[in-house]
């Protein structure tokens, strides 16, 4: 999904008419503070005093909460509530969302508000409290239920069928009401959600959206609560309950995206490269409430599921929360989307497969036809190892930034948790953005408490440190080269020089990209001696340290192409984002993992790294030349 669609569905969700029918709860959390705590003149037990109360809309509620923050305009709520307190509460909150709460039916006698209550004791969770647990909906609120969507449904685009709980309000007299409804109003799209096995058949025109254990398990596969399921297991169950139920299914599958089968095929939404901490909480509420605004308004399912899975994008990152995601949000993670492509092959070298009698991997194949005209070249690590060992010179940078003024007296124990945890986040963001990972580096710095606020620098202050030492390692190694003391050789990968010169005499126009400054980046490539077969095409980032340098020069060399010739581009990188936006516009992307220190061979970890951001070929270098320039279709003899 591109930028202008995204912002064509966030506008028109405004005219989306979106219900809700299902088990409705409270969360209500306590936070006790035990200062104040005194033994009870009735039992002698300590008093548990309340500081601070919150009460959040869970289950079906959330669904509301998500529909509402999306920006869905006319929002129904079905459900059904006891005669009490957090029955009133939960009233109170769905209103104060704008949502309709004509059909929220109240049974005062054997129905009490499904609700969560968890004590909060020194940040830890107590023992919760549960009630709803033992409901039993009688039979006239199961007809008042009814009349109500009855009523209701033809104002309705969607209606979102929820089941949270073993003893909802998913009667068998229900379930058989709710299926006379939808028959007698096909317009409206039912979408079920329901967590139990029971109901996986009970709303037969509706589209279903399970997870992946909840596909599998109903499709007999054994996978336990905490396995990974295989891609070819979902999408493999997901084409059987369609065939079984004859409408749309989405299957979600967690941080590796969703698969949506319908009339037109299979259809997979990798996930989102996310690299901050997460929790999944209220995730799948957050992806069927975006695939019901998008249903709503007329979207393809395939569509509906790539905007839900940006909405979850947005609410994993919100910690100890059941998120919501607003279009701000959800346009700021899907205009420059991170995908992860083929996490199982990525991760699993046993699966690759090679270009016979070679070490070319075809991650993805390749079109049958393809005509090479523009090439597109990372600079560091995937032609040139002048910057080689970067990571010995973030990590001291970063040691000192996180201790601050307590570099020099702070104790053993704690300098090697500071290190243990450098090391640990540049092996985590090893390949994104440098400016990110200072982004990163300003949160830990602030979190370790040493540095005063006041002297915390921001992401673009902490990249000009890093950048000053890296320039300074980078200059001692031309030295050695304009001695004589190194070749070319000695700072270029396998073959990168011969790759070049023979992709110009076939006519390849080449592009050299770098998130390193761009007069930087023309000196030391006029220093290894290949900056001429550019042609003055080499782009380099600005003195602007706060935006994303690497993906701004790939959009104007991007641009300078044009997305009439994006099927004749292809891009080598070692690094995500030239893959990623290459992978955006349609061109090929080939991985180039290799050993930086030797500068040849695989370096299996940058295998991983360039399969998950989307390569459709991964090289350990570029020793097999004329293997991979058939591949590229470029005639080996033609272009010598």
């Amino acid at each position: 999904m591109n930028a202008p669609r995204l912002r064509e569905l966030l506008q028109s969700i405004a005219r989306a008419r979106v219900g809700v029918v299902g088990d409705f709860c409270i969360d209500s959390y306590y936070i006790i503070d035990m200062a104040r705590s005194e033994p009870s003149l009735e039992t002698g037990i300590a008093t548990h005093p309340v500081r601070e109360q919150r009460h959040t809309l869970g289950g079906a509620g959330n669904v509301a909460c998500n529909l509402h923050a999306i920006g869905v305009g006319s929002i129904s709520a079905f459900g059904v509530v006891g005669g009490d307190l957090l029955g009133l509460e939960l009233l109170r909150l769905l209103e104060s969302l704008g949502a309709d709460t004509a059909g929220m039916i109240t049974q005062k006698d054997g129905w009490q508000t499904h609700s969560y209550l968890k004590p909060i004791v020194n940040r830890d969770e107590g023992n919760r409290m549960d009630f709803g647990v033992f409901n039993e909906i009688a039979g006239d609120t199961t007809a008042t239920l009814l009349a109500a969507l009855e009523k209701a449904l033809p104002a309705l685009d969607v209606l979102i069928v929820n089941q949270q709980f073993e003893n909802s309000l998913h009667s068998a007299a229900f379930q058989a009401g709710l299926n006379r409804l939808l028959a007698a109003h096909p317009r409206v799209t039912a979408l079920i959600d329901c967590r139990c096995r029971r109901l996986a058949d009970a709303y037969s025109s509706g589209l279903r959206k399970l997870n992946d254990h909840e596909a599998t398990r109903l499709c007999g596969f054994s996978y336990g609560p905490r396995d990974s399921i295989p891609r070819r297991d979902a999408i493999e169950s997901a084409s059987r309950l369609f065939a079984q139920w004859k409408k749309p299914v989405f299957v979600t599958r967690g941080k590796h995206g969703c698969v949506v089968v319908d009339a037109t095929g299979a259809h997979e939404i990798p996930g989102l490269h996310i690299i901050k901490k997460t929790d999944s909480v209220g995730a799948g509420d957050s992806m069927v409430s975006g695939i019901a605004a998008c249903l709503s308004i007329g979207a393809a399912p395939a569509e509906a599921a790539a905007f839900g899975n940006f909405v979850a994008g947005v609410t994993v990152q919100k910690l100890h929360q059941t998120g919501t995601a607003a279009p701000a949000e959800i346009l700021a993670i899907g205009e420059h989307a991170d995908y992860v492509y083929q996490p199982e092959l990525a991760d699993d070298i046993r699966r690759a497969a090679f270009a016979p009698g070679t070490a070319i991997e075809i991650a993805e194949p390749l079109p049958a036809e393809f005509d090479l005209r523009f090439a597109i070249f990372d600079h560091d690590g995937t032609i040139s190892t002048l910057r080689q060992g970067w990571e010995k010179v973030m990590e001291p940078m970063m040691i000192r930034a996180i201790l601050g003024p307590a570099y020099k007296t702070a104790d053993s124990a704690t300098y090697e948790r500071i290190v243990q945890q450098s090391r640990e986040f540049i092996d985590k963001t090893t390949g994104i953005q440098t400016l990110q990972q200072m982004h990163g580096l300003s949160l830990m710095v602030r979190e370790a408490g040493f540095v005063p606020e006041a002297e915390i620098l921001d992401a673009p202050g902490y990249k000009r440190i890093y950048n000053d030492a890296l320039m300074e390692l980078v200059r001692e190694r031309k030295q050695q080269l304009d001695r004589g003391e190194l070749d070319v050789t000695d700072f270029t990968l396998k073959n990168a020089v011969a790759l070049l010169h023979r992709l110009h005499a076939a006519g390849v126009r080449l592009f050299l990209a770098s998130g390193t400054d761009e007069q930087d980046v023309i000196l030391e490539a006029e220093a290894l001696g290949y900056a001429h077969l550019f042609e003055g095409r080499i782009y380099g980032a600005n003195q602007d340290m706060t935006h994303d340098a690497k993906r701004m020069v790939l959009e104007r060399i991007l641009g300078e192409i044009g997305p009439d010739n994006a099927a004749h581009i292809v891009t080598f990188g070692d690094g995500p984002v030239e893959i990623r936006e290459t992978r955006k516009r349609g061109g090929l992307a080939v991985g180039i993992a290799s050993n930086e220190v030797q500068r040849f061979g695989l370096a299996p970890e940058k295998r991983t790294r360039v399969i998950r951001a989307g390569a459709h070929l991964v090289v350990p270098d570029y020793s097999q030349l004329n293997a991979l320039l058939s591949l590229l279709k470029i005639n080996p003899k033609a272009a010598a």
